[in-house]
């Protein structure tokens, strides 16, 4: 894909970078280099746009002998160090923008086709001032500095980086320099280091999905490859995540990161670490009760069951953090919460459910209650999964007293006839289970209601007997 677009590159391109925005053509002199060329900075450069940047003629990569394409190589990586202004003026510097674009797109094509010779330090040094200079440089953001408020929320490109045809292929190069077999880490620790790492991190909050997706693959890449930084990854994207709990709660990449933590969560060795116990309790429980929950609930979903699947022992933890933030008047996150439920619940042993049987039964008892249709329905489906009724159905004598009340008042008056027909249902299992326990619970739920019944009249007669005093008092 990438020879054919480098196939198209201009003929004899040659310009002059100026940082007002206008752009020079060269005398037609400086452009004998014939066919396929790109263009080489000449004057000193910080990495940002200067007040005069010039140009000359280069040959393409393919066009030059062995010994000369690292040399060349090297050059194309310092022209790509310019950065333009996608935001402010897009329109501005049109052609010398497409020059930059296909010299991105020929140094990515000599990565991906490098054969198998090492890359040498020079070359992972100008690559990654190049990324540092299009990643981590302010023009690039400054799209971000338009409030929300001057963007239709409705429309799905009011997100979206204007910059991305640079930005795409600098993230594609870093992604190929990563994972590439000829990158020696040894040497590339040296440059792609914890403040490279940290400023990367920090770009999660990009508010374009794809710069977050090409981000989250590469931070995945680093931290397989290059095991030294592991900590040190792990504990920023930590305080990271403590920040958007504690402190603003809005992030963008939450989703993300939860993603590439999935993945670190799935390779934790066992016995689990404390450290990483830890994270589980301070971090991933107490992110159930962001109000953006619905943004990355599938990601931390993962990780929570994850947790549990390597140490069944950490299941009561979790049901009672859950519980603890379970949301009263959002029906839409308790019907999340209940599908988490079902899948921790998968991984529960026995021993394990009967400490926090209880507190959950009495939660179950109440999503069974809701006048919300699909938080009764779902809270029903539960008896649906075999390992969930086998767990119930062994501590049938502490947990059908309390949920039974609520099954009871379903049957007879929920408004919705689908909650009725599976309340029916979910009864009759439970009668066949153990008949005598369900006779015995529907005896007292009926003396319980006969109970209520009487104290409302003896309330009511009471009320009255008020009222008859204060009118006679009255006269």
């Amino acid at each position: 894909m990438f020879k054919q677009i480098l196939g198209k590159l201009p003929k004899k391109p040659s310009a002059k970078f100026w940082d007002n925005g206008e752009s020079q053509t060269a005398d037609n002199n400086n452009n004998q280099g014939g066919g396929d060329e790109a263009l080489s900075q000449r004057s000193s450069s910080n990495g940002d746009n200067t007040d005069c940047v010039s140009f000359d003629v280069l040959p393409r990569l393919r066009d030059v002998s062995i010994s000369e394409k690292q040399e060349l190589f090297l050059k194309k990586l310092r022209l790509c160090c310019v950065v333009f202004d996608f935001a402010v003026e897009p329109q501005q510097n049109l052609k010398e923008k497409e020059i930059k674009r296909q010299t991105l797109l020929e140094v990515v094509d000599y990565v991906i086709s490098s054969g198998n010779g090492k890359f040498t330090e020079s070359v992972i040094q100008e690559g990654t001032k190049m990324i540092s200079a299009n990643l981590f440089s302010n023009p690039h953001r400054q799209w971000k500095n338009k409030t929300p408020e001057a963007l239709d929320l409705e429309e799905e490109e009011g997100s979206l980086n204007p910059s991305w045809p640079h930005l795409q292929i600098v993230y594609e190069f870093l992604l190929r320099i990563v994972a590439s077999p000829n990158t020696d880490p040894k040497i590339s620790k040296k440059y792609i280091d914890h403040t490279f790492v940290l400023k990367l991190l920090d770009l999660f909050d990009s508010e374009d999905p794809r710069e977050r997706e090409y981000l989250k693959t590469i931070l995945h890449r680093i931290y397989g490859r290059f095991m030294v930084h592991r900590p040190f990854i792990r504990k920023t994207m930590n305080n990271i995540l403590y920040d958007f709990i504690f402190e603003t709660g809005k992030h963008s990449g939450i989703a993300e990161f939860l993603e590439v933590l999935g993945s670190i969560i799935n390779g934790f060795a066992l016995p689990l670490k404390e450290e990483h116990k830890l994270f589980l309790t301070r971090v991933l429980i107490p992110l159930h009760k962001l109000k953006c929950l619905p943004n990355y609930h599938q990601q931390l979903s993962y990780c929570v069951i994850q947790f549990v699947e390597k140490d069944c022992k950490l299941a009561d933890t979790v049901i009672r953090g859950m519980l603890k933030y379970w949301p009263v008047t959002n029906s839409s996150k308790e019907i999340m919460f209940l599908n988490e439920l079902e899948e921790i619940l998968e991984a529960t042993q026995l021993t394990e459910f009967e400490r926090c049987m209880i507190p959950l039964s009495r939660q179950i008892a109440q999503c069974l209650s809701s006048s919300h249709f699909q938080v009764a329905e779902r809270a029903l489906y539960l008896w649906n999964n075999d390992h969930v009724t086998n767990l119930v159905r062994q501590n049938s004598r502490i947990i059908l007293p309390i949920v039974f009340p609520a099954l009871e008042k379903n049957g007879s008056s929920h408004w919705n006839q689908a909650v009725k027909n599976l309340t029916e249902n979910v009864l009759k299992v439970l009668s066949d289970t153990n008949p005598d326990l369900f006779e015995e619970c529907l005896c007292k739920f009926q003396e319980d209601q006969q109970k209520a019944e009487d104290t409302k009249k003896k309330n009511g007669e009471t009320w009255r007997q008020l009222e008859e005093i204060v009118a006679s008092m009255a006269k």
